[in-house]
């Protein structure tokens, strides 16, 4: 597994997110909700792993590129996404 960088929900993805995620990301930051407390939004991680890249977020969404080139979404608890 090859270390990518980290940058905070709701914010644009660094240059080096592919493009192809940035949708689905996009679409998990709108789902995140605001904390009326001023907590601090999670975080994304991305890593690159078998050479694709996966966008995890710090509440377990996992974005990442199968290897027919799909994009998908899903949970660290999801069957298959660990």
């Amino acid at each position: 597994m090859q270390l990518g960088t980290r940058w905070t929900s709701g914010d644009a993805p660094p240059a080096a997110v592919p493009a192809d995620l940035h949708e689905q990301i996009a679409a998990v930051d709108a789902t995140v909700p605001s904390d009326g407390l001023g907590q601090p939004r999670p975080r994304w991680t991305l890593t690159w792993l078998e050479g694709r890249p996966v966008a995890e977020l710090d509440t377990g969404v996992v974005v990442r590129r199968e290897a027919d080139g799909r994009v998908v979404v899903g949970h660290l608890d999801d069957d298959g996404l660990s």
